[in-house]
Parts: structure tokens; sequence; C-alpha cells
């Protein structure tokens, strides 16, 4: 049984405390503006009623927490997988770094002014690095 490394628990970690994070400025945002403008919790039932409510600023971060997601839950699979299969090495831990860091800039991002060239850059070096763990992951299972 190969011997379990713990590198790659600090990104993981990091990914989760970034959710953590924009989840709670989602909270604050949306209770703040809610309670600004006098806006009744029954006429935010379904997602379609909030997104009618909610003006663009204060659905950023609704936005961004979806996303945490989505490619976040692949991150969180391979680190699992190399783990596990005893493949941690340098390489993977600095792609988790990078995705870990890349996500956060995303996150920054669209949680404030939103610029999509610059949210998308973001969100694809910080692809580019997992899927390189990913197919390294692959490559050594074959």
């Amino acid at each position: 049984m190969p011997e379990f490394s713990n590198e790659l628990a600090l990104p993981m970690l990091g990914v989760m405390v970034l959710t953590l994070v924009v989840w709670i400025v989602m909270f604050v945002q949306r209770l703040g503006y809610a309670t600004a403008n006098k806006i009744d919790a029954e006429d935010m039932k379904t997602p379609a009623m909030v997104q009618a409510l909610l003006p663009d600023e204060v659905s950023r971060a609704s936005h961004n927490l979806k996303n945490l997601f989505e490619m976040p839950i692949l991150f969180y699979a391979i680190c699992l997988a190399i783990t596990i299969f005893g493949q941690v090495d340098s390489v993977h831990v600095y792609c988790a770094w990078a995705f870990l860091l890349f996500r956060v800039l995303h996150s920054a991002i669209a949680c404030s002014y939103n610029a999509v060239m610059h949210r998308f850059i973001t969100y694809l070096i910080a692809s580019l690095a997992l899927w390189v763990m990913v197919v390294r992951a692959l490559l050594a299972a074959l």
C-alpha cells in the first residue's frame, strides 16, 4: 500500500475556505440588499424570483458560488485519487497551488468588477493546472 502524502491537503482546504468566503460574501450581500430594500423573504422562494429581484452586483457572489461547485469538484477528486494511489509529486503540488491561486483570483474578479476576459484568463489557467493533474494521473495509472 502506498504511503500517503498530505502535500495536497492545504490547497484542497484552501479551495474549501475560498468557497466559505464566497458563501459569506453572498449571504451578507443578499441579506443587506433585501433588508435595505425591504424585500420579503417570501418574494425569494425560487432562484428565478431571486434573480429577478437582485441586481447583478448583488448576484455576482451567488454566481461564483455555483461555479465553485463545478471544476473544483474535479480538483478534490483528482487530489484524493493522486494521494490514494501514491502519485503525489512536485508537479502535482505546484499545479494544485496554481489551481488554488487562480481560483482565488477568479473569485475576486467575479465577485467584484467582473471583467469577463480577466475572469476567463484566471479560469483558463486554473483549469489547465487541473487538466495537467488529471492527464498525469491517468498516464501514471496506465
